[in-house]
């Protein structure tokens, strides 16, 4: 079941995607304006063109996590290695906003073959609980940081190439994963008797979609009957969905495991981690750019700063998961978050860009060591022949995680912005919604008018930060304490390392 060759050798072979699969969400956030010119796309087309790859990919995990473990990781692996670089040439050559999101699409689907088969080999290449949790670490580190460089790559080659380069530089890191995938990688992971349950996965693909959907619509639109029915058409679908997998010999997603308090709430707290990081990632890059008045390159540099610290809070978690247990890593990890989120509370002006940085260096490194240290604990409770299904089911997880941290935090700011909004000529417009809305009518009031309006939108926006990252930092402290009952026991063991499934 091992490579012939170091571990760590195959460790960097799976970098490699994990590394192209996270920039793709953030990469498109400066190419947005080149391609809704070049292409002529409407307003809804370029939403689409952002939303189709994580819609597709949060659909599509759980049944290419147990695909995986029916054919092989690192076959999976290699197939959706050439998915990916098919979809990014023809997004790079889209001559139309249709084939675009068709492309991405692909893109896509390509990436929900990757990103569990990494983390199932991962399962496979380290059978030593303390090489894991330093892998699975080196693993949560690179996706993160993936995500963080993903506009600056894309602003640098914005300088000087076409807005299709941003997904050209996929395609040879994907052709170096194919040429060293079946030297590194070890190719006997898979169960050719393992069935993937095909209304499962429609049915899968009918909870996720509508829920995430639903939340995004709420957290930009405000409350509305439809996008709440569509949520809860989702929830319905999902209960359909876990009857199914109770009754099925072999399930999309087993269930049972959440019987185990210690697992279930493990996932609870991925979905936090994940609630942090990107409903606070929203709100900085709106204050970055919106009220200090960055360019979206600059704020993009700024917003990795903090990178430099981060990168070693996965590593320090996993020496300490391994020293003193996880309990202790996790609940240090999710209080290191909430004081980020209070210090980025504290704001009370509009010209705070070491608070910002401070309290973002805190939150990312505290939910950064959290993810992964979860991340190993749930990995390493799999049964080998499960690896890919459960590593997708964390996954799931986490996009659950971004999409509500997006709608609540989203949510409580524009619920404040508009309470804190006291300009009465503007109040029943565009501008006393939102901060977008007030800059843009800015532009159009003459004089000194324009700059009154933009100061008091900003002082709201700023009201509405706060009000939301005292919500963070309370989910945040609410989690750490059902962490320290859950993960120690009754008799206060901690979670141990095993390889056996959690019955």
């Amino acid at each position: 079941m091992s490579s012939p060759r170091s571990p760590w050798a195959g460790m960097v072979a799976l970098c490699l995607p994990m590394l192209i699969v996270s920039m793709d969400v953030s990469v498109l956030f400066f190419a947005a304006p080149f391609i809704a010119e070049d292409l002529h796309a409407t307003a809804e087309q370029q939403l689409w063109i952002f939303d189709v790859y994580g819609f597709v990919l949060a659909g599509l995990l759980l049944t290419m996590g147990s695909l995986a473990d029916r054919i092989g990781h690192r076959r999976l692996l290699m197939i959706g290695a050439v998915a990916f670089s098919v979809a990014s040439v023809g997004a790079a050559f889209a001559v139309s906003p249709a084939m675009l999101i068709g492309a991405r699409a692909l893109l896509a689907v390509g990436g929900a073959t990757l990103m569990p088969s990494t983390l199932a080999l991962v399962r496979h290449l380290f059978d030593d609980p303390a090489q894991r949790a330093k892998a699975v670490a080196t693993w949560s580190a690179v996706f993160t940081g993936g995500v963080a460089v993903g506009p600056i790559i894309s602003g640098l080659l914005l300088e000087h190439f076409w807005w299709g380069s941003v997904f050209l530089i996929n395609v040879p890191v994907m052709v170096a994963l194919l040429l060293v995938a079946p030297i590194l990688l070890p190719g006997d992971t898979g169960d050719p008797d393992r069935r993937v349950d095909v209304v499962s996965a429609v049915l899968a693909l009918g909870t996720i979609l509508p829920v995430i959907e639903g939340i995004k619509k709420l957290a930009a639109d405000g409350w509305s009957v439809s996008w709440l029915l569509l949520i809860a058409g989702g929830v319905i679908v999902g209960g359909l969905f876990v009857w199914r997998q109770r009754h099925l010999a072999q399930p999309l997603v087993d269930i049972s495991m959440f019987a185990d308090r210690r697992f279930a709430v493990s996932i609870w707290i991925n979905v936090v981690a994940m609630f942090a990081i990107l409903g606070n990632a929203i709100m900085m890059t709106q204050y970055l750019q919106s009220v200090l008045g960055y360019s979206p390159l600059s704020a993009a540099l700024w917003s990795v700063l903090p990178s430099v610290f981060i990168a070693a809070a996965a590593p320090a978690a996993a020496a300490g998961s391994v020293r003193f247990g996880r309990p202790p890593v996790i609940v240090i990890g999710l209080l290191t978050a909430a004081a980020g989120f209070a210090v980025i509370a504290a704001l009370t002006t509009t010209h705070s860009l070491a608070v910002v940085l401070v309290g973002a260096t805190a939150l990312a490194g505290g939910t950064v060591a959290v993810s992964s240290v979860i991340a190993d604990y749930i990995v390493g409770v799999a049964p080998a022949g499960r690896a890919g299904a459960t590593s997708s089911l964390l996954e799931t997880s986490g996009e659950f995680g971004g999409a509500f941290g997006i709608a609540i935090l989203g949510s409580v700011l524009n619920a404040v912005y508009r309470m804190s909004f006291h300009d009465a000529d503007f109040a029943g417009t565009a501008a006393g919604r939102s901060l977008a809305g007030a800059l843009a009518t800015a532009h159009d009031v003459v004089g000194d008018r324009g700059d009154q309006l933009v100061a008091q939108a900003r002082s709201a926006f700023v009201d509405g930060l706060s009000a939301a990252a005292w919500v963070g930092a309370a989910v945040l402290v609410a989690t750490a304490l059902l962490a320290g009952w859950a993960l120690w026991g009754r008799a206060g063991a901690q979670v141990p390392v095993r390889d056996e499934a959690v019955a």
